[in-house]
């Protein structure tokens, strides 16, 4: 089947997955049987666009690329917001990318629960519903037999949920660790050179790894909001953001860092979730991790994540925690996985 495809917003990482979809369009079709066709687009500050026919996905990136609103496009209907547009528009799958809110969830979690109502599978790489809302949302999804495909809310599209999901289905994950945010692993990689915190977090912000804002990274927002999804999907708990302990980078200082490089030591910002005697704890901090630990040798902004197994015993995973073909990627993973799903 050629599936229907509509985009609730068309920022860095909608574009990205859109020229994966390009770029890739003959191979997906011979390799993995899979068709598509966007039949709108959705963005709260570039405007929108609906076609049951389909829209060219080339004429859409060059209208943002040209920095032109998307309702430009030449054919179609113009105007109607994201719920509109799940609601209007006929689909059978929503990718949600609109922008994250890891306190409130909103508006990522209507614009699911829209979809699910609507009978639209959805994929999305926004923390804020899945953090917040996974269970009640995997709840509306599956008497509908529909997917929630969310692999990219966790390292990008580094393969944590589904190599935990999937390829360690049989196992017992007792404890997951890791690095879940770059902006802070840059920071403490810079810092282990002898830079001040001030100033890597300067340079961190003019290379975009960290925003204006830089509080959700370097306070552990965003590792917490991995953190609670590592908890929730994988472990299979009910945590909400207050049930877990937080703590950023910001006392770590020069001096701690280099008498943890006198110790054969590194600071890392983990987040960790474990189970024991059927409870789950969460926290993210800062830890000093001996160099024998494979998460110690994770610098700059990689990310990496060990889940400890009774069968495998500890499996670590490293890759891109971040980026906007990576992401891009993620997004695509979870396409084809609905496409097998149904074929």
């Amino acid at each position: 089947m050629k599936h229907k495809i509509i985009f609730i917003g068309f920022g860095v990482v909608g574009q990205g997955l859109t020229e994966i979809l390009i770029n890739k369009k003959e191979f997906l079709k011979n390799e993995h049987d899979f068709e598509y066709e966007i039949v709108a687009v959705s963005d709260m500050m570039k405007g929108s666009i609906a076609n049951s026919s389909g829209l060219d996905a080339e004429k859409l990136l060059t209208l943002v690329k040209d920095g032109k609103k998307i309702d430009e496009y030449p054919d179609g209907i113009q105007g109607m917001d994201a719920l509109s547009t799940i609601n209007n528009v006929d689909a059978d799958i929503m990718i949600e990318l609109s922008y994250t809110d890891v306190k409130t969830g909103e508006p990522a979690t209507s614009h699911c629960k829209a979809a699910f109502n609507k009978g639209m599978h959805v994929v999305t790489s926004n923390k804020g519903p899945v953090s917040l809302f996974y269970n009640e949302l995997i709840k509306l999804a599956a008497p509908k037999n529909l997917m929630f495909g969310i692999e990219g809310t966790v390292m990008s599209g580094t393969p944590v949920l589904n190599t935990a999901m999937k390829s360690l289905a049989g196992c017992s994950i007792s404890k997951i660790s890791g690095i879940l945010n770059g902006t802070t692993n840059y920071i403490l990689s810079e810092m282990e050179q002898g830079k001040a915190y001030d100033d890597v977090l300067k340079t961190a912000q003019e290379l975009g790894y960290a925003e204006a804002d830089p509080a959700g990274d370097v306070e552990g927002w965003d590792a917490l909001a991995k953190v609670i999804i590592l908890s929730n999907v994988v472990m299979g708990g009910n945590l909400k953001i207050d049930d877990a302990e937080r703590e950023g980078i910001t006392k770590i200082t020069l001096e701690d860092v280099e008498k943890a490089k006198a110790e054969g030591a590194r600071w890392k910002l983990i987040g960790e979730t474990s189970l024991k005697n059927g409870k789950i704890k969460a926290k993210v901090a800062p830890v000093k991790l001996p160099l024998s630990d494979p998460l110690s040798s994770v610098m700059g902004a990689t990310n990496a994540i060990t889940f400890e197994t009774d069968l495998m015993g500890p499996i670590t995973v490293i890759g891109a925690g971040a980026g906007r073909i990576e992401t891009g990627f993620s997004i695509l993973a979870d396409l084809l996985d609905i496409n097998r799903s149904i074929c």
